[in-house]
């Protein structure tokens, strides 16, 4: 009997409309700092861990961010995300699909790059509680996106194998962490990347949000 497949989803840009808070909840932490950095700039790493997201931003802007500015930089992000919260919607057809997966005895957990407290703002919109679903956070985790991490805890929580779990996500960084733990990544528009770059970094299939996913659920779910 072929093996049931298995949702693993992203949270933020994959489930909820939240990318772009995000981002400018980072563009106000860094200005604090005086790191003047374009929020397109931002952008392309928003889905990473935020600690890898300093590295990288600090060397291509060839600002030094030391530890401690770092962990300043990641408390400002929390408080301005935390200010934006009223801006965050669920997007087209994420309730309707995690419903959809639920009555069809169809298993899905949630990892996300984010921390608890972040996660709990975007669950909050999907009416969703922290508490009584499968989730995993950064605070599971050594490492976040696009280590597969996230990903591998996700299987081990929901007790399935990993080659069995479709990984849906909005970002490039969801899909190299699918394919390195050898996941089938499917992406969304949702989150600001378009179809070619979520294609080269392993995306099996796109789509353009959650609703235009679940009305194409037989192109990637088998069914036991």
């Amino acid at each position: 009997m072929r093996p049931q497949t298995t949702f693993i989803f992203d949270l933020d840009g994959t489930l909820t409309d939240s990318v772009y808070q995000n981002v400018a909840a980072w563009k106000e932490a860094l200005d604090s700092e005086g790191i003047p950095l374009a929020m397109w700039r931002i952008h392309r790493k928003i889905g990473m861990s935020g600690g890898l997201m300093l590295k990288t931003l600090s060397r291509e802007t060839g600002v030094t961010i030391t530890d401690e500015q770092g962990e300043a930089l990641t408390k400002k992000h929390a408080a301005a995300y935390q200010a934006l919260q009223g801006q965050i919607s669920a997007l087209p057809g994420s309730v309707e699909l995690l419903q959809t997966l639920t009555d069809e005895k169809i298993r899905w957990c949630i990892a996300t790059s984010g921390g608890s407290s972040t996660a709990k703002i975007n669950l909050k919109v999907l009416g969703l509680d922290i508490n009584n679903i499968n989730i995993i956070t950064r605070d599971d985790v050594k490492y976040g996106k696009p280590d597969p991490d996230l990903f591998l805890a996700a299987a081990k929580k929901l007790k399935v194998p990993i080659e069995d779990c479709v990984v849906v996500g909005d970002a490039i960084w969801d899909m190299l962490a699918a394919r390195r733990c050898k996941a089938t990544g499917v992406g969304l528009l949702s989150g600001g990347y378009d179809i070619s770059e979520l294609e080269r970094a392993g995306a099996l299939r796109v789509y353009e949000d959650p609703q235009d996913l679940s009305q194409h659920l037989e192109e990637i779910a088998s069914r036991a």
